[in-house]
């Protein structure tokens, strides 16, 4: 199971970090995304990680503002986002799948609740 937490209502330019619990299980081994999904939109890509940690991706209108990082000791990722913008307002999920980081959100196993990130202008 994933457990997403850490959203909340923030203003422009101001930053929260989200989190994402493994519990039941390892995930030690799994790739790890972040997505999202705004009102009427489909859900997006955001970031994604290696088992190991030593492979990132972000998808362009979040690099340089957003981080992904994880502690596989703790079985939890995080998103570390910055210099928020009102176009970030979605429900922010995060996944995991075995194997390679990708960004296809159909390849992922495991999904979390989601979070609700709202930033006000």
């Amino acid at each position: 199971q994933l457990q997403a937490f850490g959203g909340g209502l923030v203003q422009a330019g101001g930053s929260l970090r989200l989190s994402c619990a493994a519990s039941g299980r390892t995930f030690n081994n799994y790739a790890m995304g972040w997505f999202r999904q705004a009102p009427g939109k489909e859900r997006e890509f955001v970031a994604t990680i290696s088992w190991s940690g030593g492979n990132t991706y972000h998808v362009d209108s979040v690099k340089g503002r957003f981080t992904i990082s994880r502690d596989n000791a703790k079985n939890t990722v995080y998103l570390q986002m910055n210099s928020l913008k009102p176009e970030d307002t979605a429900v922010y999920y995060c996944a995991a799948k075995l194997g390679l980081p990708i960004l296809n959100r159909y390849e992922y196993d495991y999904w979390g609740q989601g979070t609700q990130v709202t930033v006000s202008s």
